[in-house]
């Protein structure tokens, strides 16, 4: 199905999730999915998820099909939340918030706590280093937090907080993604 994407896991496994046609708009390919929910195994069940530029939603939808207590989906193009809420609506998802709204911004908010960050912003706007430095000087991770970024390729880890180590890492075609933790 063109304009769609596969969740790969847990009880949604197989739905087909359409998608809107935006600019940017590009939804984490199903092998690096696996492969970041293989890295993350049990640790998704039960955790608090924030999907800081959820865009399709799939990094988020994926951790609610796996057993996610809760998982906070922050996008600020209007047409994207439609889709986003639609979705959560026909899957039941009552795990999923749907927050409207940049992302930036939402994190000077009121702190919750999360176990799990996905962190997919669009590439040329260079937003990774403010979100992870927000994360992390305003105590917005659990402690052992993991935190997953998506960059392009030639970024390296210039993103990287001081406090944070990298778990994994790979490549993609031109996008580099990496696994990283809070604390240990």
């Amino acid at each position: 199905m063109p304009g769609s994407l596969r969740l790969i896991g847990g009880r949604w496994r197989g739905r087909r999730l359409a998608i809107p046609v935006l600019p940017g708009l590009r939804p984490t390919p199903d092998r690096v999915r696996e492969t970041l929910f293989n890295w993350l195994g049990p640790r998704v069940e039960g955790a608090r998820c924030l999907d800081l530029f959820a865009g399709t939603g799939a990094l988020g939808f994926e951790a609610a099909s796996r057993g996610a207590a809760q998982v906070v989906m922050v996008e600020q193009t209007s047409r994207a939340v439609a889709h986003l809420r639609s979705h959560a609506s026909a899957l039941l998802a009552d795990a999923v918030e749907v927050v409207n709204g940049e992302a930036l911004s939402w994190l000077g908010g009121r702190l919750r706590p999360f176990d799990i960050v996905f962190l997919d912003p669009p590439f040329e706007r260079g937003l990774v280093g403010e979100a992870c430095r927000l994360l992390s000087a305003r105590a917005w991770l659990a402690p052992g937090a993991r935190i997953y970024v998506e960059t392009e390729l030639d970024t390296g880890d210039m993103w990287l907080p001081q406090a944070w180590s990298v778990l994994r890492r790979r490549r993609a075609g031109q996008v580099r993604y990496y696994l990283a933790s809070s604390d240990d």
